[in-house]
């Protein structure tokens, strides 16, 4: 669908929907690219209401033909609604679902747009100097309080069967083992040795059950330069369960340009797991974050070997899907292969 097409059909649908509005035009529309499990389109919106003309900035995010990861957009979109106005959280408003393909090709669903900010790049992480440390100290007190954000009567909690707080780890690592069996074009030896390896050492169970946001790194938030994070985006993953790990993705290695001194390359570790634990509530266990960590590498596999069925099967053309296939996918398993090589020389 050509841009002029959809930005003609959503003023129609925002004739339809928003309360009061006429004579709807969309005066600027562009695609942002980076992500690849929704289309997501930046517009500008005016319109007429009885009280006077309006404008604003909307995002639209439509299902694409074929994603990176399967994901479902009202669970995205209950996530956004169950963390917006919360705890300091600088979320979008999400604003309308829609499940019907007749208005825009496809389902999507509209949130408000944050107006400042860009996104920080986790392989230049310098270009965020001098305000690395204001960032870390924002970017894991925000990822505490998603943690510390109530369960029960939030807008996911309607969406989703609560897990067993000791079997949270079991129904992540079975739902990433099964995404690598079924979607590899090539054999997965590490990802396999990684998934028995943590099978046999099952981590304590979860401390609470927490909305996790399921992608919360650097690449992921909107920032405006002056060391203050905007926006936090990328929801498409949001689940409950165990906030560990959305702690050990975010410190993943590849997110930080594999700085090991900083967490998420931003803060020193004692300084980041303190603001976490003061912002979540969560006492920080090692032996937690160890085998969350250890997962966080076999979950990315399966997103990196589901973006090359993609690709190669023609279904997605999207360039990062075969980025990802390779580099990304190339990095994970090198991090695996020594993770789990260490253990095996430890008697582990």
């Amino acid at each position: 669908m050509l841009d002029s097409e959809l930005a003609l059909r959503f003023t129609r649908y925002a004739d339809a929907h928003i309360d009061g509005a006429r004579n709807s035009e969309v005066t600027h529309l562009s695609r942002i690219h980076g992500g690849a499990s929704r289309q997501t389109y930046s517009l500008d919106l005016k319109y007429d209401t009885p009280s006077g003309p309006v404008e604003r900035g909307l995002i639209v995010r439509r299902d694409p033909p074929d994603s990176l990861i399967d994901t479902e957009r009202r669970i995205e979109f209950a996530a956004i609604r169950s963390a917006h106005g919360q705890a300091g959280l600088p979320v979008p408003e999400a604003l309308f679902l829609e499940t019907d393909p007749e208005f825009l090709g496809a389902p999507f669903f509209v949130m408000g747009r944050i107006e400042t900010g860009t996104p920080v790049n986790p392989f230049r992480l310098e270009d965020v100097e001098p305000h690395r440390q204001r960032l870390g100290t924002q970017f894991f007190r925000h990822l505490g309080a998603i943690a510390a954000l109530p369960v029960e009567g939030s807008a996911i909690a309607q969406e989703l069967d609560l897990p067993a707080q000791e079997s949270c780890w079991s129904k992540e690592l079975a739902y990433w083992a099964n995404e690598i069996r079924a979607n590899a074009v090539s054999p997965q030896p590490v990802a396999e040795a990684a998934i028995r390896y943590l099978e046999q050492h099952p981590p304590p169970p979860a401390q609470r059950l927490s909305i996790v946001h399921g992608d919360y790194r650097s690449g992921n938030f909107l920032h405006d330069g002056n060391g203050e994070i905007t926006a936090i985006l990328d929801w498409e993953m949001a689940h409950i369960g165990d906030p560990y790990e959305d702690l050990a993705w975010a410190t993943d290695p590849l997110w930080c340009a594999n700085d090991s001194e900083r967490a998420a390359g931003f803060l020193p570790w004692p300084d980041a797991i303190e603001i976490w634990q003061e912002a979540s509530g969560c006492a920080f266990d090692p032996a937690a974050f160890e085998w969350w960590s250890i997962f966080a590498h076999v979950k990315a596999l399966g997103i990196w070997v589901t973006s090359a069925k993609a690709f190669a099967g023609g279904s997605n053309n999207d360039p990062i899907l075969a980025w990802s296939g390779w580099f990304t996918h190339a990095a994970h398993e090198l991090m695996l292969a020594a993770r789990l090589g260490a253990k095996h020389g430890a008697g582990t």
